[in-house]
């Protein structure tokens, strides 16, 4: 089976960088794919991207060695396994809040004896090796999304669950959960606490943890303290920021920002 690029990535200690697909549309990821990220995440949550569009993308992707990922929109058994199937090599599940979903999250995204997936690799098999089946439980990448304060409070029973591999901080969520105001990068004070909290507690348990953010600086100053797995940003804002550049200089003003996001 094709080895899991970011396995390899966090085996040695080191931060993967990862890019945001939120235009559903297979060029444009295959362009994203070609610029070197890491990983690259098809967003089923909250992006415009449907299943069939998420196929396309997750194909140009298969063009380099970028590690398809995909955000499913909840924590649904289904979903998960569909994503699977179609070749993602990490999914990264919203709203995990408590040990219950983490074990359910686990039990959908692997074959048993260790969880109760449903055999049907159809794209998988063709991305991954015709011995996937075999491998695949040790091969894909399972993130739960820490985005609540109840996440928070049960952040150890859910770190504890046996094949959770990483967790994922949305810091919008995250903060609207806490009653700060929504951020990526410059949080408030509770929220920049909290997000120390889980980083701590996630290394204490063995698990790699990552973090959405707005720009690169923001991103370097996470993995400096310690993330192993950092968005920056996402196809349809690093367009917008680029056309807004390109305008800028035409206009002689200066370039807007483009918003906080959703993530």
């Amino acid at each position: 089976m094709r080895e899991n690029k970011l396995r390899q990535i966090w085996k040695t200690g080191a931060a993967a960088v990862n890019g945001w697909l939120a235009i559903p549309n297979g060029f444009s990821a295959e362009t994203m794919a070609q610029q070197g990220w890491d990983s690259l995440t098809v967003d089923l949550q909250h992006g415009v991207v449907d299943y069939q569009a998420m196929v396309t993308m997750l194909q140009a992707i298969s063009t380099t060695e970028t590690v398809p990922v995909v955000r499913v929109p909840w924590l649904e058994p289904g979903i998960l396994m569909k994503a699977l199937d179609a070749g993602a090599y990490a999914v990264i599940c919203p709203m995990v809040n408590s040990r219950v979903d983490a074990q359910n999250l686990v039990a959908w995204t692997h074959y048993a004896p260790q969880g109760t997936r449903s055999f049907g690799p159809v794209r998988a098999t063709l991305y991954g090796g015709a011995d996937y089946p075999q491998h695949a439980n040790a091969t894909i990448v399972t993130l739960a999304m820490i985005e609540t304060a109840k996440a928070v409070d049960n952040l150890d029973e859910i770190l504890s669950v046996e094949g959770l591999d990483a967790i994922y901080i949305g810091p919008s969520d995250l903060s609207l959960s806490l009653g700060c105001k929504v951020a990526m990068d410059d949080l408030d004070p509770k929220a920049a606490q909290a997000v120390d909290h889980i980083l701590a507690r996630a290394k204490a348990h063995g698990i790699v943890a990552g973090i959405h953010n707005a720009t690169p600086e923001s991103a370097l100053r996470r993995i400096a303290k310690g993330f192993q797995f950092v968005t920056v940003s996402s196809d349809a804002r690093l367009m917008a920021a680029g056309a807004q550049q390109v305008m800028a200089k035409m206009r002689g003003a200066p370039a807007k920002t483009s918003g906080t996001g959703t993530y």
